[in-house]
């Protein structure tokens, strides 16, 4: 089912690794096209072009874009009280971790008289996009509103796809997370159409103001992904997101059933889904192999899941030991990296480029996806190489705050001016003579 690359007796580049290795993704190019007239409508006509495009994409037009308050409460009302509970456990430790995350002033004396600090300032208002698809996402609610909380930002707003099942609701469970988390402004609104309209705003159905957001958060499909491109000129973005990859790194000592039962958990997201093993271990190759066959066989989405496990995405890679294993992975970069090898603590130490790393056979990335603490928004296809998952950081700005006072301005001014004419920017050196009557010296 996975296919292998066989890497034992070679010692390949960082270039020639990343060729060799697993790798899907979609083409979000190819999209831009078809995405970029639904951006212009809303850009242009705001909620009702929203929902217009709503109804050809989602097969429903809600009476609103923004979801009445009380048809929020009502789905909390309505939820199962074991998944209630479930989830208020899963914020309680998100609100642990991301709180710990808080950024403080800093405050630098350069000179006497001269001071820079910098202060965090959260964004004003954020966007946090849950998708809808093939599952529902309560969890992603809580991994986008709960850094931005904890943040500080001032006024969010979830948006989500109508449901045709649900009136033109996003799905109750969506909502009832939201009302466990206090968020009382939800948007029924999907694909490129809510991107853009988070973007740009407009007039609900009711008249009320749907106001722009300054930066926009969560994962969604291709579609999604697109509208975040063309409108990042006009909002922020956390990243561009590609379909979910596991990565595993294990020895002989890894159980092969929890290997194929890890790689198959990742795949039943979706038919673009990476799970890769990388081992040095032949035998527990061929052990995962037999695993899978079986446990897919039994699983619910099996047609989803064989899709993605035999897909250009998926594999096994061979490598003759572990510090070649951990050449490949850091290479791979995956948004969900798991350590299963003896002393998986001082190997996981040694990783630089993971989403996420999970160290050991009892941290699975199912417990990250929900009750980790850890965030499980994370940057795909490779951008682990230079981007975070989502955390407070992302809805805080770093502002420098300069005060000088005239000494301190006075004892540099020479320099400012030796630079500026050296930048041939004179009007910069000008700027500081002016504050001095009797000028400053070149």
């Amino acid at each position: 089912m996975l296919a292998r690359t066989d890497l034992r007796g070679s010692a390949p580049t960082l270039a020639e690794l990343r060729r060799a290795l697993p790798r899907g993704g979609t083409d979000v190019n190819a999209v831009l096209d078809t995405v970029e007239p639904v951006v212009h409508a809303v850009a242009e006509r705001g909620a009702d072009a929203a929902l217009e495009y709503g109804e050809r994409f989602d097969g429903v037009r809600p009476a609103s874009v923004r979801v009445p308050a009380q048809a929020i409460a009502d789905a909390l009302t309505a939820l199962d009280p074991a998944v209630a509970d479930a989830l208020r456990e899963s914020i309680d430790r998100a609100r642990k971790v991301h709180a710990d995350q808080r950024r403080s002033t800093s405050r630098t004396q350069v000179v006497d008289g001269g001071v820079v600090s910098e202060k965090w300032i959260p964004v004003r208002r954020v966007g946090l996009y849950v998708p809808g698809g093939n599952a529902v996402y309560p969890s992603s609610v809580i991994m986008n509103v709960v850094p931005a909380q904890e943040a500080g930002v001032g006024s969010l707003v979830v948006a989500s796809p109508p449901q045709k099942d649900f009136g033109g609701l996003p799905h109750p469970t969506i909502l009832a997370a939201c009302a466990l988390l206090g968020v009382d402004e939800v948007w029924a609104v999907g694909g490129a159409q809510g991107v853009a309209l988070l973007t740009y705003g407009g007039v609900d159905s009711d008249a009320r103001v749907l106001d722009p957001v300054d930066l926009i958060t969560g994962p969604g499909n291709i579609y999604v992904t697109a509208a975040k491109r063309l409108c990042r000129s006009v909002v922020g973005i956390d990243s561009e997101a590609g379909p979910t990859e596991i990565a595993i790194l294990a020895d002989d000592s890894a159980d092969a059933a929890i290997i194929a039962s890890d790689l198959i958990s990742q795949a039943e997201h979706d038919v673009l889904a990476a799970s890769v093993l990388v081992t040095d271990s032949e035998e527990l190759a061929d052990a995962v192999d037999v695993a899978l066959d079986a446990q897919v066989a039994a699983t619910k989405h099996r047609e989803r899941v064989a899709t993605a496990l035999s897909g250009k995405q998926s594999g096994i890679v061979l490598v003759d030991d572990l510090d070649a294993g951990l050449a490949v992975v850091d290479a791979y970069a995956a948004e969900h990296l798991e350590i299963q090898t003896r002393d998986a603590a001082t190997v996981a130490d040694r990783v630089h480029n993971a989403g996420a790393i999970f160290v050991g056979p009892y941290a699975p990335v199912s417990l990250g996806d929900y009750c980790a603490g850890s965030n499980h928004v994370l940057p795909t296809s490779g951008s682990a190489r230079f981007a975070s998952g989502l955390s407070v950081q992302t809805f805080l700005k770093g502002v420098h705050v300069i005060d000088y006072d005239e000494a301190a301005l006075r004892e540099v001014a020479d320099k400012v001016v030796t630079l500026a004419d050296a930048e041939d920017l004179p009007g910069h050196g000008d700027a500081i003579k002016a504050r001095f009557a009797g000028g400053v010296t070149r």
